[in-house]
């Protein structure tokens, strides 16, 4: 596969790829020339956001969000919708960044900014990647444990199988990978529909969560920002731009246009049913927990056996399922933005399965050596907080470029509601990032 001119998008000829991919792009062709509509025109966009959509369920998320409601009951449940808003918002502009520009946010970092800054801008990410997937992985370990009594060590060998697998599935196509990823996805979105049922929260206090803006104490502010940290992802940022750089190409403007308003749906829904998610999660815990003043639980292990004593009717086994699925899905996806990383920053590939067993060494090292896994979990999302501005501001640079972006360039509002965004996350991690120094 030859690019003629690296200023130009590569299209892919239907007979050079899989047979699954060739039905799909047909089908998103039809969309794009209104003889498919309705569900059956979106149909073929969707999966893309589904896949960036994973980092925002994942372990990490699980410390967070429950930590904030046992703590604090349903009191920061509107951190998690603003952090919701804020991800849609930061998810559309790296889609779109794809799809007007053919090219992925590493790619364009690599043809726009000097060598010493994309070198920069590479191992950081790198480590970044590997903190990413420091959580994921013991998120995925932590799950095996827990259901099964499997020692840490050897629950993570049995991680790596299954991420093995799952990677695998991209020899088969696109569609294949974006169907496990979602499936594991729904697995979650289940598991914790089932909690809240149980649970039995109380409705005002959910309703009042939501639409009032409070904090309790510094705490909670300290919480909040916890929350907000684990939520923008800069690994998926770089990632979901190449996602969608490749997959439906458009021949001009006007088709990038329609393109891009079908994966903008494609993001909302998925970063919707993500939100939801994590609502359920802070929702149970505050029902479950804050209720009965357990407001000290923030190891996941005690949260496990805590639902098994207070709740029963295997709500902690749904729990267990529920974070397996969280880890599974999101180290896979992990392991992909690495492979985003290094050939967009530096134009260097290594073979995938190399890179998911470099990057789960730290991981199989740390449940070696016995560090408690909620500890590792927290630990790394520390880490990810200082690869957040530089993922944010390079992206906001990019798509505010007419002559980069084309017709797809951000609209004025569009660049000041990103800003903003950008400020309040850097300064919340940046906030969070002195509390845990000082602390």
């Amino acid at each position: 596969m030859v690019r003629m001119d690296p200023n130009e998008p590569l299209r892919i000829p239907l007979e050079r790829i899989l047979p699954g991919e060739a039905r799909v792009l047909e089908a998103a062709q039809r969309s794009l020339s209104g003889e498919r509509r309705g569900l059956r025109g979106l149909w073929p966009f969707l999966g893309p956001a589904f896949i960036a959509a994973v980092a925002y369920v994942d372990p990490g998320n699980f410390a967070t969000n429950i930590a904030g409601g046992s703590t604090y009951g349903y009191t920061l449940l509107w951190v998690i919708l603003v952090a919701n808003v804020m991800a849609m918002l930061i998810q559309s502009m790296s889609a779109k960044l794809g799809i007007a520009t053919g090219r992925n946010l590493p790619e364009v970092c690599r043809e726009r900014f000097p060598r010493a800054t994309r070198v920069f801008l590479w191992i950081q990410a790198e480590v970044i990647a590997m903190a990413t997937d420091l959580a994921e992985f013991i998120g995925a370990a932590l799950g095996f444990h827990l259901l099964f009594g499997t020692p840490l060590f050897l629950a993570g060998l049995i991680t790596g199988v299954f991420a093995f697998a799952i990677l695998g599935l991209q020899a088969r196509g696109f569609r294949h990978l974006e169907a496990v990823i979602t499936g594991l996805v729904g697995v979650i979105v289940v598991g914790f529909a089932f909690e809240v049922v149980l649970a039995d929260p109380s409705l005002p206090g959910v309703l009042g969560g939501l639409v009032t803006p409070q904090f309790v104490d510094s705490g909670s502010v300290l919480l909040a920002a916890g929350i907000l940290g684990a939520t923008v992802m800069p690994h998926v940022i770089y990632l979901h731009s190449a996602l969608t750089q490749q997959r439906v190409v458009g021949a001009d403007e006007e088709e990038k246009r329609r393109i891009y308003r079908f994966e903008r749906v494609d993001v909302v829904l998925a970063m919707g049913i993500a939100g939801l998610v994590n609502m359920s999660m802070l929702i149970m815990a505050a029902a479950v927990f804050n209720d009965r003043g357990l407001t000290d639980l923030s190891d996941l292990e005690e949260v496990y056996l805590a639902l098994g004593t207070y709740v029963g009717q295997h709500a902690d086994i749904v729990f267990g399922i529920a974070l397996l699925a969280s880890g599974l899905s999101s180290s896979s996806v992990g392991t992909l933005a690495g492979q985003v990383v290094m050939q967009g920053f530096i134009n260097r590939q290594i073979p995938i399965f190399l890179r998911r067993a470099i990057t789960m060494a730290p991981a199989l090292v740390l449940l070696a050596i016995g560090v408690n896994p909620s500890e590792a979990l927290v630990l790394s999302q520390v880490v990810l907080s200082f690869g957040i501005p530089f993922a944010l501001v390079p992206l906001l640079m990019f798509c505010r470029d007419r002559e980069l972006m084309g017709g797809l360039v951000n609209r004025r509002v569009t660049t000041v509601a990103a800003i903003v965004a950008a400020g309040m996350i850097i300064a919340l991690n940046v906030f969070l990032l002195g509390q845990t120094v000082l602390g």
